[in-house]
């Protein structure tokens, strides 16, 4: 059953990319996966919880990028470039995966993960501040709550990230590479810390 979970995820996925949430259907769905109706409903019980699942198991995907992006680096502006930067690679190496994370996510079906959602979120600030939390008290990054710090990570990659996504803008977002881990060092990073981390 495992296998035709995955093979409905992904045929989802697809789906979804190509005809948007409403207008997907559970014949689609079942056609791209090559599965019977009888085997999409003992799987999921509508469109509406495989999207909820496949909003969480793309979320968990994206999570894992970001926090082992971090293993291995001690100086505080090096894990801060280092988290721009795999924002950044995730959404353009994983635009389909993106776009439903970002872009296609509809609240009427996604409040019925909330929770699930929040574990997740939480097990992800909890993973970058056990990062953080030591090179805080050294004074190396600045005091500032952890939702600030994350917001000056992601926020600003997302506003190039969500018009790529959308197709307002061809540019690849990770052209803002730089000068986004620039802005992101000088806004987290004590000064006397900053010693050139930011760079490839």
């Amino acid at each position: 059953m495992t296998d035709v979970r995955s093979e409905l995820l992904t045929a989802g996925l697809t789906v979804f990319e190509r005809e948007g949430f409403e207008g997907a259907t559970v014949a689609a769905i079942r056609e791209k996966a090559g599965v019977s109706n009888g085997s999409f409903f003992h799987v999921f019980g509508s469109k509406q919880e495989l999207a909820g699942t496949l909003f969480l198991d793309v979320l968990g995907h994206y999570h894992t990028a970001m926090l082992a992006s971090l293993k291995g680096i001690d100086h505080a502006a090096e894990g801060v470039a280092a988290l721009v930067r795999a924002h950044l690679d995730w959404v353009v190496d994983h635009r389909r995966e993106a776009r439903f994370l970002f872009e296609i996510s509809r609240s009427e079906w996604v409040e019925k993960v909330r929770g699930a959602q929040h574990e997740r979120n939480a097990a992800l600030a909890d993973g970058i501040e056990q990062w953080r939390a030591p090179r805080v008290a050294r004074g190396e990054l600045l005091a500032v709550p952890l939702e600030v710090f994350v917001s000056q990570i992601i926020g600003p990659a997302q506003i190039f990230c969500r018009r790529w996504l959308s197709g307002r803008e061809r540019s690849d977002p990770r052209m803002q590479t730089d000068a986004l881990i620039s802005c992101a060092i000088r806004a987290l990073v004590a000064p006397a810390s900053i010693r050139g981390g930011g760079g490839r």
